[in-house]
């Protein structure tokens, strides 16, 4: 069946034409079935890749294609100033050079187009970006023009086409490019080299990449980046010079040359160079890190290779060729971000253990839920996050048991109904899963209400027909809709055809819209099981009761169980019973940063004295923005007590965060009136 556009309200469809143009692409299947084999052999061939030091992908990635535009009311992006009816981007090839020292990446972007005959211009998205000229592949100069800008978006970049449908930009990203972290030699676990790293979810690409920077427009890609020696460049697809190349007439850099032969969202373009070496873990699966970290993380992430197979055996195969992590400094910003064959990890999930591992889990889950099957615009973040939610403890289960999954999975119910009161009761449209998010930065506008509501819809939805029925449903789901975009209207659509099947008491039942469209939890949420933390409660009941400390059984439990005794904990507790809790079970020195972050707030936010160093040892280690932003929020509500603490620890800290924490810092200490 022929792929379909939607029209946008930035630019009506052109005329019929279009369809041949921007929706000729047929499925992978119907591809393999219906083209002739005389056209098959006319398709140009990528050449092998060198194999890399981490061995082989288990699968050979294809030529690039072409993914479709989502056809439907609810897939314009009001975060992207393209109109990919008229004009949009299909790859984009990448030469760029990293300069530390000016904190710059610059070189050019060539960008493959497709357009409508009569379609004169093309519009991209810029964020800070010094273009410095445009040209076609004769290099004739082509017209742009950049428009106004705006705080959140960036500015649009206007390309007068002519009969170009390749262009070359020839550019610079400023210096505060908010996807690029660019550390210092001592911001680094090893102290020897600076290390540079990108984050592009959900709209931060445009500040080092000129292209349509929206989910809904996946884009193939391929780059060679210039990196000063003796420094490694990794990036989110093929690995083709592993070792990099070196470069004539320039001694001191080498380059390093990347594919990725599917079409992704944008935002999954990533890039990471340092001091890193590599670990490989199983037949498809290694790691990369600074050397001081190797051992550590390659312990931690010891069965990741397993991981892979139990996805696929739970959802299908695993269709991106290898699965590779790396190990970031310490300020990173998030726990993990699921970059295509190279997920980007925090160093706070290595506790010696691998009692944090469903993280890698949920990164791994994304590789079908976001990669796979992504959202076509950011106010329907929960069909990445809710799915890949689900997706995590089913992995968890498969591999950890039942019982581990099911703690997982009351963990998760706590932080919804935290959440839900957080964002305003059962009653605020910021419950809702499909959000309203004009005029709204997503970094701002996103919260765990994608996760936690996200998950419990499916699960509601498997309590209902049956695990066995709802798992052929979504492995087929995700084979339906791989390499492609997907909204609420056309996951609404897919399951009441594939599933429901105009069952009336069924779709009674499931309340999809009210899942969906309407804030709070239907009647349909089922709660995770009463006696999965049955211990952990009694524990926590005894203690406010008067129990000694050392009565609680800490050490014998699971994180899960530890967070959950924490949590259960009074909100107000007085300082001698703090200091009872710090002395028996050293939690102002955990090494689990869930377990330290747990008791941090619960310990700044009584006011406990003793536990400020460990607070500001903690949050001048790392930036992750999930414990960061909440500790400084607890000190910030203490008033006179916490406010200076945190306004002088902030000034030292944040240097050192990215763009992704500090900004959301920033708002806060400046509704306190805390000067930045």
């Amino acid at each position: 069946m022929l792929c379909s556009v939607i029209p946008t309200k930035r630019g009506a469809l052109p005329n019929a034409r279009v369809f041949r143009i921007l929706a000729c692409q047929l499925s992978e299947y119907s591809m393999r079935i219906l083209i002739p084999l005389t056209l098959l052999a006319a398709c140009s061939q990528q050449p092998a890749a060198p194999e890399a030091p981490q061995g082989p992908a288990s699968a050979e990635i294809p030529a690039p294609m072409v993914s479709p535009l989502a056809d439907a009311p609810d897939a314009l992006d009001v975060h992207s100033y393209a109109r990919p009816a008229e004009a949009r981007v299909t790859h984009v090839a990448l030469d760029l050079a990293a300069d530390f020292t000016a904190r710059r990446m610059a070189g050019t972007a060539t960008l493959d187009l497709a357009a409508a005959p009569d379609a004169k211009a093309i519009i991209l998205d810029s964020k800070g970006l010094e273009i410095r000229a445009i040209r076609d592949p004769s290099g004739k100069p082509l017209g742009f023009a950049l428009g106004n800008a705006d705080p959140v978006l960036g500015a649009p970049l206007t390309v007068q086409l002519g009969a170009a449908r390749k262009i070359i930009i020839e550019y610079a990203s400023a210096p505060g490019a908010a996807a690029l972290q660019w550390l210092t030699p001592e911001q680094t676990a090893g102290k020897r080299q600076p290390f540079l790293f990108s984050q592009g979810q959900a709209i931060l690409n445009r500040t080092w990449i000129p292209t349509q920077d929206s989910p809904g427009i996946r884009q193939t890609w391929e780059a060679r980046i210039t990196v000063p020696a003796p420094l490694k460049a990794v990036m989110s697809g093929e690995n083709l010079t592993p070792n990099g190349e070196p470069v004539a007439g320039r001694e001191g850099v080498r380059a390093f040359r990347f594919r990725m032969g599917r079409p992704v969202a944008p935002y999954l373009i990533a890039l990471a160079a340092g001091d890193i070496a590599f670990r490989p873990l199983g037949p498809r699966t290694g790691v990369w890190s600074e050397p001081a970290t190797l051992e550590a993380a390659a312990s931690e992430l010891r069965d990741t290779e397993r991981m892979v197979s139990a996805a696929e055996q739970l959802y299908g195969p695993y269709r991106w060729g290898r699965y590779d992590m790396i190990v970031l400094p310490p300020a990173f910003p998030f726990g993990g971000m699921e970059n295509p064959t190279l997920t980007f990890l925090t160093p706070t999930m290595i506790a010696g253990d691998r009692s944090l591992v469903s993280l890698i889990a949920h990164e791994l889950a994304h590789s079908w839920s976001g990669n796979l099957v992504t959202n076509a615009t950011w106010a329907d973040f929960w069909l990445n996050e809710g799915f890949t939610t689900y997706f995590t403890s089913r992995i968890m289960e498969k591999l950890y048991g039942a019982e581990v999954a099911d703690r997982e999975r009351a963990l998760g119910w706590d932080d919804l109904q935290a959440v839900i009161a957080a964002q305003g009761g059962a009653t605020s449209a910021k419950t809702m899963l499909h959000l309203d998010l004009k005029g709204v930065d997503p970094d701002d506008g996103l919260n765990d209400i994608a996760y936690e509501k996200g998950a419990a819809m499916l699960r509601a939805i498997e309590a209902r027909v049956g695990r066995a029925r709802f798992d052929q449903w979504l492995r087929a789901y995700f084979d339906r809709h791989a390499f492609r975009p997907i909204t609420a209207s056309l996951f609404l659509a897919d399951i009441r055809e594939h599933l429901v099947r105009g069952d009336a008491a069924l779709e009674r039942d499931l309340a999809l819209d009210q899942w969906v469209y309407r804030p709070g939890l239907p009647t349909n949420a089922v709660p995770p099981r009463a006696d999965a933390f049955a211990a952990a409660d009694r524990a926590a009941v005894a203690f406010v009761g008067g129990a000694a400390a050392s009565s609680v059984p800490f050490a014998r439990w699971t994180t899960a169980e530890r967070l959950r005794f924490l949590n259960a904990l009074p909100r107000v507790i007085t300082k001698p019973r703090l200091a009872e809790l710090d002395r028996t079970f050293s939690l102002s020195g955990q090494r689990n940063s869930e377990v330290l972050f747990a008791w941090l707030k619960l310990a700044l936010a009584n006011r406990y004295d003793a536990a400020v160093p460990a607070a500001e040892r903690f949050l001048a280690s790392m930036g992750r923005r999930k414990f960061v932003l909440p500790l400084f929020e607890t000190l910030i509500a203490q008033g006179e007590w916490g406010r200076p603490i945190a306004a002088r620890v902030y000034a030292r800290t944040r240097p050192t965060y990215h763009n992704v924490t500090s900004g959301s810092v920033d708002e806060a200490m400046t509704k306190a009136g805390l000067r930045i």
